[in-house]
């Protein structure tokens, strides 16, 4: 049976940069807390869509090595869904197409970690921080999807007003980025 593509192969990345981009123009607080985040910043005070925000802000610094595996079409066409889902503030929808993702790749890092981004958005604490400690059990302990699993667990805790773990997924959250090696 041919399947036809809904989305084109670059329209998930096209969504999650909109998507990203909302969540920007939304979210001005006017803070000037670094994207990694200022620990002493208060984030209760930030809403759950700027919380989003900063955790895939965080992701994104950084000028390591990325490697992503190739993903199977049924997949992209799920993350295509979700980010569409998502722009349109319709998280049910979302979490629906990355829970039928998950089955296809069961444990996907990366997906466990769009399931806590979206956790956060609808103030599920609990959620969120169980799913982005699988993401990090299963992802690469290194680099921006581990800036974000905790930069997750952080913006949860302080929600719930655990201020120890929130200092110590701040702590955590710098041992994701190791300095590129010297070139000479």
């Amino acid at each position: 049976m041919n399947r036809i593509r809904m989305f084109p192969r670059w329209s998930a990345p096209v969504a999650m940069l909109a998507v990203l981009l909302a969540s920007l123009l939304s979210a001005c607080t006017g803070s000037t807390s670094s994207a990694l985040g200022d620990s002493r910043a208060t984030t209760t005070k930030l809403d759950s869509n700027s919380m989003v925000m900063r955790v895939r802000a965080a992701g994104q610094i950084g000028n390591e090595l990325d490697v992503q595996p190739l993903r199977d079409p049924q997949v992209e066409d799920l993350r295509g869904t979700a980010a569409l889902a998502e722009s349109r503030g319709d998280f049910a929808t979302a979490k629906r197409a990355l829970s039928q993702a998950l089955l296809v790749t069961p444990g996907d890092p990366d997906l466990l970690q769009w399931q806590a981004e979206l956790a956060l958005a609808t103030r599920d604490w609990p959620q969120a921080e169980q799913l982005a400690t699988r993401s990090f059990s299963n992802g690469p302990k290194l680099g921006g999807l581990c800036r974000r699993n905790w930069t997750t667990l952080r913006f949860a805790a302080e929600a719930r007003g655990n201020s120890v773990a929130a200092a110590q997924a701040q702590q955590r959250l710098t041992a994701c980025t190791v300095a590129p090696p010297t070139r000479m």
